[in-house]
């Protein structure tokens, strides 16, 4: 199988239960519910994605070969000489699309504490540390467990109480980034007020200039 990458970096966490930790970011290409061309973006399943996963010309993008070319980028990025702490989060695009056994037991064995950011439409496989999941409205979740329960809110016909009993460790509101975002943070503000079991997320890196 081939991995295609759009982009592999180095940062800190920017959101949700995660948030601080040092992390290579490896976003894979391609995602099941946009195409990543704005012109449709109207028309798609989810259209309020705020990442390009389109093509792998991104820093450290390409496409991979084999679980070990992988590895081999991912060390990179991390740094030469450090091997505490290392942490992968694989996202996209939607990385379940690509993600197999064998690059997630290629990374583990290489030391690493893999996350993934999903959509929830495809089962994730085993051996990922942390599972993200970020539903979009009116696409059936198959991962409903997990350790993160992300909703980006508000969406249109998406009732955050319709989630409230999956088996998460974590339920967080985050508030949509779109020309609204000051209803929306107002929104999820008084909806975790009424509602403890959910917390707020804040894309902190957005607020200080990290990818």
């Amino acid at each position: 199988m081939m991995y295609s990458f759009k982009e592999i970096f180095l940062t800190l966490q920017g959101e949700g239960g995660q948030a601080g930790r040092v992390n290579v970011f490896a976003r894979f290409a391609g995602c099941n519910l946009w195409n990543g061309r704005e012109q449709d973006r109207a028309t798609a399943a989810c259209t309020f994605c705020d990442t390009d996963f389109v093509g792998t010309d991104g820093e450290n993008g390409g496409k991979f070969a084999t679980p070990a070319d992988v590895v081999s980028t991912l060390d990179r990025v991390w740094g030469e000489g450090r091997s505490q702490d290392k942490a992968v989060v694989f996202t996209g695009g939607e990385p379940l699309l690509q993600m197999d056994a064998k690059l997630i037991g290629a990374v583990k064995d290489a030391g690493y504490f893999i996350a993934v950011e999903t959509n929830g439409t495809l089962h994730a496989p085993d051996g990922i540390d942390w599972v993200c999941v970020s539903p979009k409205a009116d696409n059936r979740l198959h991962q409903t467990r997990g350790q993160e329960l992300k909703l980006v809110w508000p969406q249109v016909g998406v009732d955050p109480a319709e989630f409230a009993g999956l088996d998460f460790e974590r339920f967080y509101l985050q508030p949509k980034d779109d020309a609204k975002q000051s209803a929306n943070t107002q929104a999820v503000i008084d909806y975790c007020l009424a509602h403890p079991q959910w917390r707020m997320s804040v894309q902190t890196h957005k607020l200080v200039g990290l990818k």
